[in-house]
């Protein structure tokens, strides 16, 4: 028997488990290994997941125990299962694991992707915080207006009970309320549920996809990170970051995505400086010179609130396009520099507990705070960072309201992106033979 070790996050590595190793009476898988996400190492993937060949589940340990993991182990080979590491780090992690006398592995489309009945979007990304979920927000509402019913399933963020988590669905945001989400949850889910898609995430995406297929016209695959999709697209659209030229050939596995897409959309137009954008473009047009290309700007919404005119702002951002995203700021800090922001807060005189340690592990991060919320401890020191801060007014960059959440007693405004097109071809051309496929007519350009 062959063993391995798979290294994750709580997301792909799972996927990868259940669709090559799971029923291989010729290889025994003796741990995943955890990073990223605070948290999730020390649990178990249950027996209930893992299968017969597993009665006692699989242990997940922390990714710096893998060396003796190895070693204890006689570990014949480990695959690398996350996303969002850059061409060398993935290198640094494949030289550790080769030193330790195991083989280095990475599972490609080809043995991971899962065939659907219906049509399949999938959204994919060069980086995290490219513009993935607004992208994929936009391709849902097309679809809908189209009068065609979308299933719109996420990348896994199986950060709770794994069991309870197996399938999950959200049809209102009352269901997504009862799962007792994180805030990264919250934030990819309550909008499309806003706007009348069903969502699915989980850890079985087998039986996802299965559940998905009977209720939905349209499967809208919505990427985690820069991964590559779990379900075997119709039509792949992957999101560029002019903001960050070149990291679309730097990134494991957001190349991958870029090479495959049958459309890359290059967002943040609006924003972007035009030599970051055409070394983008010259770079999709290098490796993948057939795909369809969308040019696109992500303008900044603030929603009515408290004035930041003149104001000393805190600024709150998403937490993943922060830390292993890599950028320093987000759509508050745009805002709150459109509405005339005297200064800027530090956040990191004020962070407590996790959030300070946070601020450690990612000394990258610029004059805001990141909204982690992996747990309820972690969202009540997020709070108490909030509410400790010498700020006039907190402006909010994250995809949702974080009032609903945190609950903090400072005046906050929130801020946003949506996805707007900028001539064509754009969303609606390339949805086209989709909506035919599906008997339906296109969607009309907005």
């Amino acid at each position: 028997m062959r063993r391995v070790v798979i290294m994750g996050a709580g997301g792909r590595d799972f996927h990868d488990f259940n669709t090559v190793f799971r029923n291989d009476p010729d290889t025994g898988v003796v741990a995943f290994t955890a990073t990223q996400i605070p948290g999730i190492a020390g649990r178990t993937y249950l027996p209930a997941l893992a299968g017969s060949y597993y009665p006692d589940g699989i242990p997940i340990r922390p990714e710096e125990e893998l060396p003796a993991i190895v070693a204890d182990h006689h570990v014949d080979e480990v695959v690398l299962a996350y996303s969002d590491l850059s061409h060398e780090e993935a290198m640094h992690k494949a030289s550790t694991v080769l030193a330790a006398g195991a083989d280095f592995r990475l599972l490609g489309p080809k043995a991971t992707m899962l065939r659907s009945a219906r049509p399949v979007v999938a959204i994919s990304a060069v980086r995290t915080g490219a513009g993935k979920s607004q992208t994929s927000r936009r391709v849902g509402r097309l679809l809908l207006d189209a009068g065609l019913r979308v299933a719109l399933v996420r990348h896994p963020m199986p950060y709770g009970d794994l069991e309870r988590m197996r399938i999950q669905r959200f049809a209102t945001l009352a269901d997504i309320d009862a799962s007792n989400p994180t805030i990264e949850e919250r934030e990819e889910y309550e909008e499309p549920v806003r706007q009348g898609m069903v969502m699915y995430a989980g850890v079985d995406y087998r039986e996802i996809l299965d559940r998905a297929e009977h209720e939905a016209d349209v499967i809208v695959w919505d990427g985690g990170n820069n991964d590559f999709p779990f379900f075997a697209p119709d039509l792949h659209i992957c999101v560029a970051d002019p903001l960050r030229p070149g990291h679309e050939l730097g990134y494991h596995p957001g190349e991958t995505n870029l090479r495959m897409a049958d459309v890359v959309v290059i967002n943040k137009l609006d924003s972007a400086e035009p030599a970051a954008v055409a070394v983008v473009a010259a770079n999709v047009a290098a490796v993948n010179p057939a795909a369809t290309v969308i040019r696109a700007a992500s303008p900044v919404v603030l929603e009515p609130g408290p004035s930041v005119a003149g104001a000393r702002v805190l600024v709150v951002e998403d937490g993943p396009t922060l830390t292993h995203g890599g950028m320093p700021y987000g759509a508050g800090t745009v805002a709150a520099r459109q509405a005339g922001a005297a200064s800027f807060v530090d956040p990191r005189p004020y962070a407590v507990g996790s959030i300070a340690e946070t601020f450690r592990a990612y000394p990258g991060i610029g004059l805001v705070l990141p909204a982690m919320g992996y747990s309820q401890r972690q969202t009540e020191e997020l709070r108490a960072t909030i509410d400790a801060a010498d700020c006039d007014v907190v402006v909010t960059g994250t995809p949702i309201d974080l009032r609903r959440v945190v609950g903090t007693a400072r005046p906050v405004r929130h801020a946003r992106y949506e996805l707007r097109e900028l001539g064509h071809p754009d969303l609606a051309d390339v949805l086209a033979p989709i909506l035919a496929t599906s008997g339906r007519p296109a969607a009309a350009s907005s």
